[in-house]
Protein backbone atom coordinates (compact mmCIF):
# COMPACT_ATOMS: atom_id res chain seq x y z
CA UNK A 1 0.00 0.00 0.00
CA UNK A 2 2.86 2.42 0.82
CA UNK A 3 4.44 1.76 -2.56
CA UNK A 4 1.18 2.60 -4.28
CA UNK A 5 0.91 5.95 -2.47
CA UNK A 6 4.54 6.84 -3.27
CA UNK A 7 4.10 5.91 -6.95
CA UNK A 8 0.86 7.88 -7.10
CA UNK A 9 2.43 11.02 -5.57
CA UNK A 10 5.46 10.87 -7.90
CA UNK A 11 3.23 10.33 -10.91
CA UNK A 12 1.04 13.26 -9.85
CA UNK A 13 4.14 15.45 -9.39
CA UNK A 14 5.45 14.61 -12.87
CA UNK A 15 2.09 15.33 -14.44
CA UNK A 16 1.75 18.65 -12.62
CA UNK A 17 5.26 19.79 -13.51
CA UNK A 18 5.05 18.78 -17.15
CA UNK A 19 2.26 21.24 -17.95
CA UNK A 20 3.54 23.78 -20.43
CA UNK A 21 2.26 27.29 -20.20
CA UNK A 22 2.17 29.67 -23.11
CA UNK A 23 2.63 33.36 -22.36
CA UNK A 24 -0.07 35.66 -23.63
CA UNK A 25 1.02 37.56 -26.72
CA UNK A 26 0.94 41.31 -26.33
CA UNK A 27 -0.82 43.20 -29.08
CA UNK A 28 0.91 46.41 -30.06
CA UNK A 29 -1.76 48.92 -30.99
CA UNK A 30 0.75 51.25 -32.69
CA UNK A 31 1.55 48.69 -35.40
CA UNK A 32 -2.04 48.11 -36.50
CA UNK A 33 -3.17 50.18 -39.45
CA UNK A 34 -6.81 50.37 -40.43
CA UNK A 35 -7.32 51.15 -44.09
CA UNK A 36 -11.00 51.69 -44.81
CA UNK A 37 -10.43 52.93 -48.36
CA UNK A 38 -10.07 49.41 -49.77
CA UNK A 39 -13.58 48.46 -48.64
CA UNK A 40 -15.29 51.61 -49.83
CA UNK A 41 -16.15 51.99 -53.50
CA UNK A 42 -15.99 55.61 -54.57
CA UNK A 43 -16.39 56.73 -58.20
CA UNK A 44 -13.54 59.24 -57.96
CA UNK A 45 -10.26 57.35 -58.52
CA UNK A 46 -8.06 60.35 -57.72
CA UNK A 47 -9.28 60.26 -54.12
CA UNK A 48 -8.54 56.53 -53.83
CA UNK A 49 -4.97 56.87 -55.11
CA UNK A 50 -4.33 59.73 -52.70
CA UNK A 51 -5.62 57.65 -49.79
CA UNK A 52 -3.50 54.69 -50.90
CA UNK A 53 -0.40 56.88 -50.91
CA UNK A 54 -1.22 58.17 -47.46
CA UNK A 55 -1.77 54.62 -46.23
CA UNK A 56 1.60 53.47 -47.58
CA UNK A 57 3.36 56.44 -45.99
CA UNK A 58 1.85 55.52 -42.61
CA UNK A 59 3.50 52.10 -42.68
CA UNK A 60 6.99 53.60 -42.46
CA UNK A 61 7.33 55.28 -39.11
CA UNK A 62 10.20 57.22 -37.64
CA UNK A 63 12.10 55.58 -34.80
CA UNK A 64 10.82 56.34 -31.32
CA UNK A 65 12.84 58.93 -29.37
CA UNK A 66 14.73 57.41 -26.48
CA UNK A 67 15.14 58.70 -22.92
CA UNK A 68 18.58 60.09 -22.12
CA UNK A 69 20.54 60.24 -18.87
CA UNK A 70 21.46 63.89 -18.32
CA UNK A 71 23.29 63.58 -14.98
CA UNK A 72 24.35 60.26 -13.48
CA UNK A 73 24.52 59.41 -9.77
CA UNK A 74 28.09 60.68 -9.45
CA UNK A 75 27.17 64.14 -10.71
CA UNK A 76 28.79 63.73 -14.14
CA UNK A 77 27.03 65.36 -17.07
CA UNK A 78 26.31 62.63 -19.62
CA UNK A 79 24.13 64.47 -22.17
CA UNK A 80 25.33 67.90 -23.33
CA UNK A 81 22.87 70.72 -23.98
CA UNK A 82 23.32 70.33 -27.73
CA UNK A 83 21.60 66.92 -27.67
CA UNK A 84 18.59 68.14 -25.68
CA UNK A 85 15.61 69.81 -27.37
CA UNK A 86 15.97 73.57 -27.66
CA UNK A 87 13.06 74.35 -25.35
CA UNK A 88 14.56 72.28 -22.52
CA UNK A 89 18.19 73.24 -23.16
CA UNK A 90 17.31 76.93 -22.73
CA UNK A 91 15.82 76.28 -19.27
CA UNK A 92 18.49 73.97 -17.81
CA UNK A 93 21.30 75.22 -15.63
CA UNK A 94 24.07 72.62 -15.59
CA UNK A 95 25.87 74.33 -12.71
CA UNK A 96 23.01 73.27 -10.42
CA UNK A 97 22.48 69.86 -12.00
CA UNK A 98 25.98 68.42 -11.64
CA UNK A 99 25.75 67.83 -7.89
CA UNK A 100 26.17 64.16 -6.95
CA UNK A 101 24.56 62.20 -4.15
CA UNK A 102 26.13 62.59 -0.71
CA UNK A 103 28.16 59.62 0.60
CA UNK A 104 25.30 58.69 2.96
CA UNK A 105 22.79 58.81 0.11
CA UNK A 106 25.07 56.63 -2.06
CA UNK A 107 25.45 54.00 0.65
CA UNK A 108 21.69 54.06 1.24
CA UNK A 109 21.03 53.48 -2.49
CA UNK A 110 23.65 50.74 -2.77
CA UNK A 111 22.30 48.96 0.30
CA UNK A 112 18.65 49.14 -0.78
CA UNK A 113 18.85 48.78 -4.58
CA UNK A 114 22.39 47.47 -5.32
CA UNK A 115 22.98 50.33 -7.79
CA UNK A 116 23.11 54.09 -7.98
CA UNK A 117 20.49 55.39 -10.42
CA UNK A 118 20.91 58.51 -12.56
CA UNK A 119 19.90 61.72 -10.90
CA UNK A 120 18.39 63.58 -13.87
CA UNK A 121 16.77 62.20 -17.05
CA UNK A 122 15.36 63.64 -20.25
CA UNK A 123 12.26 61.67 -21.22
CA UNK A 124 10.27 62.25 -24.44
CA UNK A 125 6.54 62.85 -24.08
CA UNK A 126 5.78 59.37 -25.44
CA UNK A 127 6.97 57.73 -22.21
CA UNK A 128 5.55 60.27 -19.75
CA UNK A 129 2.69 59.27 -17.45
CA UNK A 130 0.42 61.70 -15.65
CA UNK A 131 -1.02 61.59 -12.15
CA UNK A 132 -2.52 64.04 -9.68
CA UNK A 133 0.96 64.87 -8.34
CA UNK A 134 2.31 65.70 -11.79
CA UNK A 135 4.09 64.05 -14.68
CA UNK A 136 6.40 61.12 -14.00
CA UNK A 137 8.22 58.22 -15.59
CA UNK A 138 9.51 54.92 -14.24
CA UNK A 139 13.16 54.00 -14.90
CA UNK A 140 14.15 50.30 -15.01
CA UNK A 141 10.76 49.39 -13.49
CA UNK A 142 12.11 50.52 -10.14
CA UNK A 143 12.80 54.24 -9.85
CA UNK A 144 10.25 57.02 -10.21
CA UNK A 145 11.29 60.35 -11.73
CA UNK A 146 9.18 63.49 -11.52
CA UNK A 147 9.11 66.32 -14.05
CA UNK A 148 10.12 69.76 -12.83
CA UNK A 149 9.69 73.22 -14.36
CA UNK A 150 12.79 72.94 -16.57
CA UNK A 151 11.31 69.92 -18.40
CA UNK A 152 13.75 67.34 -17.00
CA UNK A 153 12.89 64.42 -14.75
CA UNK A 154 14.48 64.20 -11.29
CA UNK A 155 14.75 61.11 -9.09
CA UNK A 156 12.13 60.98 -6.35
CA UNK A 157 13.68 62.02 -3.04
CA UNK A 158 12.18 59.09 -1.16
CA UNK A 159 14.83 56.80 -2.70
CA UNK A 160 17.86 58.52 -1.25
CA UNK A 161 16.72 60.57 1.77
Amino acid sequence: MKQFVVVFITLLTFIACSKKTKPVKAVNKNNTIHNNTADSKAPNTATNTTNDIVATNNTTTAPMPTPMVVVDGSGRIITPKSKLPDSIAAKTDYSKLNRSFTPNEKTNLMYRFKLIPPKVLYVPDVYVKKSLKGEYCVYKQKFWYWKKADGLFYLDETYYK
